[in-house]
Parts: C-alpha cells; sequence; structure tokens
C-alpha cells in the first residue's frame, strides 16, 4: 500500500489488535468501497435517475446513486456512504463517491480512511452469474498515490434476508484483540 506514514501506523495497529477497533463489528456501516466487499449480498434497483443499492449485511443500510446528471455537491454533508453520482460507460456503470466521514475502514484488515477519500467503482457483469468491481482509492491524507482493487461481490440469489445488527449486540465486548 502507498501509506502515508501515520496511516501505516494506525492499520499496524489494527492489524496488531485483530481489528478489535472495527467500526462494522460495532454495528457501523462499512462504508464505501467495503460495504460491496462484504460477505453478504446487495440488491440493485435502477430508475431512470436514481440507482439504489440495498445490502442485506453490514448495518443494512441502503445507498443512494443519483444518475440524473447532477455534478456532486461543492461541500457535501460528510456521511458513511458519501454522495454518490453515477453513469453509464458503455456496459459498465461507474460510481463516483465523495463526501466520505473518514470514520470507515477499506477492508476488514484496517485500511484507515479520512474525509479526504474519493473512491470510483466500475460495476461489471462478465455474464449472468458474475459481477466484477473496480475500486479505486483516491485519499491523499491515507496514501500517497491513489491504488486499485478488484472484487467479486456475491450475486443474489433468491430474495434479500433481513438482518440485524444494531439489535441488542452484546458481543463487542468478546472483542478484546491484544
Amino acid at each position: 500500500m502507498p501509506f502515508q506514514p501515520w496511516a501505516e501506523k494506525v492499520y499496524q495497529q489494527h492489524k496488531d489488535n485483530i481489528s478489535r477497533d472495527d467500526p462494522e463489528a460495532r454495528c457501523l456501516p462499512p462504508g464505501v468501497p467495503r460495504m460491496t466487499t462484504t460477505p453478504y449480498p446487495f440488491r440493485i434497483v435502477q430508475t431512470p435517475g436514481l440507482t439504489i443499492i440495498v445490502y442485506e449485511g453490514g448495518a443494512h443500510v441502503w445507498r443512494q446513486i443519483f444518475t440524473d446528471g447532477r455534478p456532486h455537491s461543492d461541500d457535501p454533508n460528510p456521511s458513511w456512504l458519501g454522495e454518490s453520482i453515477g453513469h453509464w460507460d458503455g456496459d459498465t456503470f461507474v460510481v463516483d463517491t465523495i463526501g466520505l466521514n473518514g470514520k470507515t475502514w477499506i477492508d476488514e484488515a484496517g485500511l484507515p480512511t479520512t474525509e479526504s477519500l474519493h473512491v470510483i467503482e466500475r460495476f461489471r457483469r462478465p455474464d449472468f452469474g458474475h459481477l466484477e468491481t473496480e475500486n479505486t482509492i483516491d485519499d491523499p491524507k491515507a496514501y500517497t498515490k491513489p491504488w486499485s482493487f478488484t472484487t467479486h461481490p456475491i450475486m443474489l440469489k433468491g430474495e434479500l434476508m433481513e438482518y440485524i445488527c444494531q439489535e441488542n449486540n452484546r458481543d463487542v465486548e468478546h472483542l478484546v484483540g491484544k
């Protein structure tokens, strides 16, 4: 990883304490791009000006991706899932997200983020049963240069199931780390 020095130290702390401080373990949203890399399925609902992604796990949240041609806000209100603007590039759905709050991790290993995180996701279906997502991470406060990784999210077969993390989560006290 092209870490800034402070981010590498934080990442090492997360690894050393076995991800004890993982926000997702506390029923907080995993954020972008981690939301689509969790082992839970999701459903994509497309309308002419808005695409919604409903996630089964990871705090059971939904995400709005505006496809009505609007630009990003000049000063978006920082949030867990940010402000997402999407468009089609051939057969690839490109989602540009800013306005993230810097409280999330990029992955379960603890790659840190800041409020400067800018994520570009490129969703593509190589065939009917598979989805491929290329994620480009640009967070100059945490990393010295942009970097990318590709995932193959789980395709939904059937219906989303109810998943409630927020209700009476008593397992967090067992996350003692080192």
